[in-house]
């Protein structure tokens, strides 16, 4: 039975309009975040990380390859959450039809007209982030599932109406594309900078364009370019560049370090941020992924030496050392053995305070660091503040590299825009940005910058939730996800200096080509009535 409001049992006023129009952004969090997966980072699924936990039952259908329309994982979660962003878009799209009625109704619009002119601007900037909305659900539905059930009434059921067919990739990227680019000028260039900071978080134009700029890019990727049509690439570039190429939006990597990005609230004030998810503070993250060593923490998700060895050296090797003189966002993202962390030397040697012979120690030899509060104490229940940051401006960047570099080369310019920056320029931006300043990548040709490219989005985006969707765009994982997990085994010279022993921690199974793909919802599938057809191999 569908309990749900509909227009005619909900009293038409102007304080119900608002209240739908913060409906469709409640379900966003449990698609992206710091708990999307066994209540912790989703990098446990990739190459990049081990969640410590043996018990976490949500990863277990990702590294062993067991994910099934039985035994989906908690990711069938997000897929009902979508749906009903979906639907409560939908539903404040059609209550507030009237919306200028309805503001206008018991007001003297003369006397007030100071409340009644914010009243138009939000709610006209309201429906156009409904459909902003309804964008950003599918963008991280067709990420998952491929093609997916269109839902545009606002009465189906959630997670799709039982008539509604699948429709294909494509369309439902073009779908997502139309009502970016229908509704774009209906949104303000800026909730912080226009008046009314109290509502920055929600859809803004620069937003907007950001999905539309990654969904673009992950359609002209491998797994949905197989033919590599150049014209898809060059779609992407012109939706980063759109972004880029704005004054307006005031977008600028961040200044204050890259740690520091990360930490409290600097996201919010930051020019480097397109939209943060906001978070009440808590100590969930450091309870999680603290050292078990550490009063309170879980240890958690580990990072793999899968990852750690990729930091390039910025300096010459220290035989001493192997964390020395490496790109400095390797200490910034990863609690290294030797380092400080929270008041302490972390010493994983065999008797020291952080020996990984003792229980729920980290596997891999290593630590997170990005994102959490140092020196939490977690005894007395203090908290922190922690922004999901699901848009920023690096990953524009970023976005602009690969899609330049597949159209036209690390060096070459668009015919209808040649005084743009070339893929090589946004590469190094990201790269020379204050408190990283890595060398320009210099080498030459489409290939080997692909590969330049791939490892800037692991070393800058890392735990950010990219890799696993960036490794089945590629059509990288087959290979990377079917590699064991690395680790490093700690022991303490006599000269009191350490030595690491590299060692395989965990095996990893993905089932291609299946698993580029997950497996609808039983239930969708049985109620669908044959509209909805599960992805091939499950």
């Amino acid at each position: 039975m569908d309990t749900l409001p509909t227009p005619e049992t909900i009293q038409t006023t102007r304080s119900s309009l608002t209240g739908f129009a913060n409906a469709f952004y409640a379900p966003i969090g449990f698609a992206v975040g710091f708990t999307t997966l066994d209540n912790s980072f989703f990098e446990a699924a990739t190459d990049d990380a081990q969640q410590t936990l043996t018990f976490a039952q949500g990863v277990i259908p990702f590294n062993q390859a067991t994910l099934s329309e039985a035994n989906p994982s908690t990711e069938v979660n997000k897929y009902y959450a979508c749906y009903e962003g979906i639907r409560a878009a939908n539903f404040f799209l059609d209550y507030s039809k009237n919306w200028k009625a309805m503001i206008s109704q018991n007001r003297d619009t003369l006397t007030d007209v100071t409340n009644y002119n914010r009243d138009k601007l939000f709610i006209s900037a309201y429906r156009g982030e409904a459909h902003v909305a309804r964008a950003y659900y599918y963008s991280e539905l067709i990420k998952r599932y491929g093609g997916v059930p269109i839902v545009s009434k606002t009465l189906q059921q959630a997670g799709g109406d039982l008539a509604v067919a699948k429709s294909s990739y494509d369309q439902v990227v073009d779908y997502i594309v139309s009502e970016i680019d229908t509704y774009k000028d209906s949104l303000v260039v800026s909730w912080k900078t226009n008046g009314f900071s109290d509502q920055d978080g929600r859809f803004s134009k620069g937003s907007a364009l950001a999905i539309k700029a990654r969904v673009l890019l992950y359609a002209a990727s491998p797994l949905h370019n197989p033919s590599n049509d150049p014209a898809k690439w060059v779609r992407a570039a012109a939706a980063a560049r759109e972004i880029i190429s704005t004054p307006a939006f005031g977008y600028a990597l961040h200044t204050g370090g890259y740690g520091n990005y990360f930490q409290g609230n600097n996201s919010l004030n930051s020019a480097e941020t397109i939209l943060a998810i906001r978070r009440p503070a808590s100590n969930d993250l450091e309870r999680a992924n603290y050292p078990i060593t550490t009063t309170g923490g879980a240890s958690g998700v580990t990072p793999s030496h899968n990852l750690v060895a990729e930091y390039e050296l910025k300096g010459s090797a220290d035989p001493a050392n192997i964390y020395a003189n490496r790109d400095p966002r390797l200490s910034e993202t990863v609690v290294l053995n030797g380092s400080s962390w929270n008041g302490r030397t972390i010493d994983q040697s065999a008797g020291a305070s952080d020996d990984m012979a003792k229980t729920n120690t980290s596997r891999t030899g290593y630590y997170l660091k990005k994102f959490l509060a140092p020196n939490l104490d977690l005894v007395n229940n203090a908290t922190a503040q922690h922004q999901w940051v699901a848009f920023r401006y690096a990953e524009v960047l970023l976005n602009y590299a690969e899609a330049m570099n597949e159209a036209y080369g690390p060096d070459g310019t668009a015919p209808d825009a040649p005084a743009a920056m070339t893929s090589r320029t946004a590469l190094n931006m990201v790269r020379s940005r204050v408190g990283v300043a890595m060398p320009a990548v210099s080498i030459g040709g489409k290939d080997a910058f692909r590969a330049a490219i791939k490892h800037e989005r692991r070393i800058e985006l890392a735990f950010e939730d990219h890799r696993y969707w960036d490794l089945l765009r590629w059509n990288d994982a087959g290979t990377l996800l079917n590699q064991p997990i690395k680790g490093v085994k700690v022991s303490k010279n006599t000269n009191g200096s350490f030595s690491y022993n590299i060692v395989d921690v965990a095996t990893r199974t993905f089932r291609a080509p299946a698993m580029y793909y997950l497996p609808f919802p039983r239930a969708e599938v049985v109620r669908s009535n044959g509209s909805i057809t599960q992805n091939p191999g499950y």
